[in-house]
Order: C-alpha cells, then sequence, then structure tokens
C-alpha cells in the first residue's frame, strides 16, 4: 500500500508540475493569415482603409505563467489600398518612406490575460519611421487549436489599436485627412517543434 505524501512534500510536487506545464511555446506567424489592417478618415467624409501583409514574426506564450513575447515584421512598401496611384502616394518620403525605412516592427512583451489562458491585449512598441511609440493591441477574439492539415496547435484572433501618425512624422495631409489611424491585426501564428529551429 503506497505511503501518502506529507504535506510539504505533497506541496512541493504540485509546484514542480505547474512548473513543467508552465513551458514557453514558440509560434511562427502564418503569412497567409497575418495582415495589419488600417483605416483613418478622409475629409470628414469616407474612410480610407487598407492593410500591409503579409507579416512576418513569432511569438512565445507561457499561459500558465501568464507571460508573452511577440516580435512582428512589417513591410511598408507592402501596402494596399486597392488603388495603385495611391499606394505610390503613400509609399513616399512625407509619408512613409518606404525607401529610407522599409519595415516597420512592433515588439511586445506585455501581455494581459483572460481568465480561459487566452490573450486578452497586448501592449508593447510600434516604430515606424525610426520613431518607437506605445501600442495597446486589445484582442477583439482569440483561440488555439489544432490545424486539421498540420496537425500543429495554432493560435491567433483579432486585435485592434489606434495611433497618431503624426507621431511618426506621417503629417502630409492634415488636417483634411485624420491623424487617428486606427488598425486591425489578423494573426494566426503556427507552434514550432524543435526541429523547427535546426539549421
Amino acid at each position: 500500500m503506497a505511503r501518502a505524501l506529507p504535506p510539504s512534500a505533497a506541496l512541493l510536487a504540485a509546484l514542480a508540475a505547474a512548473g513543467a506545464a508552465a513551458q514557453p511555446v514558440d509560434y511562427a506567424l502564418d503569412p497567409t493569415h497575418s495582415f495589419v489592417h488600417f483605416e483613418v478618415l478622409h475629409f470628414d467624409t469616407a474612410t480610407i482603409r487598407g492593410r500591409f501583409g503579409p507579416l512576418e514574426g513569432q511569438v512565445t506564450l507561457d499561459r500558465a505563467a501568464r507571460r508573452g513575447r511577440v516580435q512582428v515584421v512589417v513591410d511598408t512598401a507592402a501596402v494596399s489600398t486597392g488603388l495603385p496611384v495611391l499606394d505610390a502616394r503613400l509609399r513616399r518620403d512625407d509619408l512613409l518612406a518606404s525607401t529610407a525605412h522599409p519595415q516597420a516592427f512592433f515588439v511586445a512583451e506585455r501581455f494581459e490575460f483572460a481568465p480561459d489562458g487566452g490573450v486578452a491585449a497586448v501592449t508593447g512598441e510600434f516604430t515606424l519611421r525610426g520613431t518607437g511609440r506605445a501600442l495597446r493591441l486589445q484582442a477583439q477574439r482569440f483561440r488555439c487549436y489544432t490545424h486539421p492539415l498540420l496537425r500543429r496547435e495554432v493560435c491567433g484572433g483579432d486585435f485592434d489599436g489606434e495611433l497618431l501618425r503624426s507621431d511618426f512624422g506621417l503629417s502630409f495631409g492634415l488636417p483634411f485627412v485624420a491623424d487617428v489611424v486606427r488598425l486591425r491585426v489578423q494573426v494566426e501564428a503556427v507552434r514550432r517543434d524543435a526541429a523547427d529551429a535546426r539549421p
């Protein structure tokens, strides 16, 4: 007959099990499902909409420890509004300056988690045209599932945020084209295994 563990030993065993379960998990963004959509009001009438992407990046989640880290790279030349002449205008030096600053970056380590362990919000630094500003992205939805073809865990969702384009030197068109830019970040990330890290 097995002898029951004393309370102190039982507590240590529980803590060890919790520590083992709280391992961080790495994910790589799926470029076919990862884009930044933006909206900006034009002459207080209609809204200009477009997107950047596909995105590249990595995510690390430790849901048990309620920690995470995300690094996302945005190709500034990969802007698409559906109107090529407008896309070309957005790439110019007084707006995105895509030649001098071909990439924008979002790096975050402040994660907020929902009671079920899902990501509720992410706060980090967004860098555009060499200027960094704080950016908070609020999750509108987040879930993880096992992809039926990849046979791997996929996590993702929609995240909303706002920034002022003037903070990054994008002042052309103010005030007729609004300063506030609304963002919706659509991301899905595929869990990496040990083989993915091999050279």
